[in-house]
């Protein structure tokens, strides 16, 4: 496995390559990080994964400074994976100066959900994604659904500059007890880890009413809220979207119940498709 610290670097090492698969991440990984990996790798002649912790998608109060650097362990993953090049650019050499030009996603999609409640977290992640786009030139990438709004960002930004890619979705890898695997995980303390499938939990008992026909959506959604709350939650949202826009339900519309939640000092999100 080949690692590129700098742009040119890269470019390097992807020369002589015709077809790049792109996983990105911000490091500290764990087996849903290698599942995209893993599904990227036969898709392309070369797979990248970059490793980089973005400060422009983290808000003042979040944990930038404190986020997990685990790089010998990365590493080690992604070469048992089977990702042929990591990509870990110094922020010298990403952001050389002030990333003034900004991907600016629209609101109706990048302002709700995550977006309201981290404002600007997605013109940076969008602005992000594109430089490494750029740098690596894939012609596939792969995302995880557990992302969900930032899936269908990216697909959406993609479709609408017209790049050469192609978005590939991969399903959200879990524990036993259904907790979505995350780096944010690790902030949880055993107690807190024990309590924190709930969050699944509620989510599936809200699709499993969509299912069976329950159409007062407003009620489903405040009792799931009230239900995570009196277990000691900080609830944010859990609601039910659409599958395609993340706007309100429409008869017909596929559908996708969604919930970020903060339990003690961590901040945690789901989705389940209906």
């Amino acid at each position: 496995m080949l690692i590129a610290h700098s742009i040119a670097e890269l470019r390097h090492h992807l020369a002589g390559f015709n077809d790049h698969s792109f996983v990105p991440t911000m490091g500290n990984l764990h087996e849903g990080h290698l599942a995209l990996v893993r599904q990227a790798k036969p898709m392309a002649d070369v797979t990248v994964a970059s490793i980089f912790v973005n400060r422009l998608q983290f808000l003042p109060h979040e944990d930038f400074d404190t986020y997990p650097r685990t790089w010998d362990s990365d590493c080690a993953k992604l070469e048992a994976a089977g990702c042929d090049i990591v990509f870990a650019p110094s922020e010298q050499d990403l952001y050389p100066e002030p990333q003034t030009f900004k991907v600016q996603p629209p609101a109706e999609l990048a302002d709700i959900l995550e977006g309201h409640f981290r404002p600007g977290f997605f013109v940076g992640v969008c602005t992000v994604v594109m430089k490494l786009f750029a740098c690596v030139q894939p012609h596939v990438a792969v995302f995880g659904k557990k992302d969900y709004q930032q899936l269908m960002i990216v697909r959406r930004m993609v479709q609408q500059f017209a790049l050469p890619i192609e978005i590939v979705a991969s399903d959200t890898c879990r524990a036993d007890d259904g907790l979505a695997l995350s780096s944010r995980n690790g902030y949880l303390s055993a107690a807190e880890r024990l309590e924190a499938g709930q969050l699944s939990k509620a989510l599936q008992a809200m699709a499993s009413a969509v299912r069976a026909g329950a159409t007062d959506l407003d009620a489903l959604e405040a009792q799931a809220m009230q239900t995570l709350s009196a277990r000691g939650w900080k609830p944010d949202y859990l609601t039910v979207r659409r599958q395609s826009d993340l706007q309100a339900p429409t008869p017909g519309a596929a559908l996708v119940v969604l919930g970020a939640a903060k339990l003690g000092s961590t901040r945690l999100i789901d989705n389940l498709e209906v």
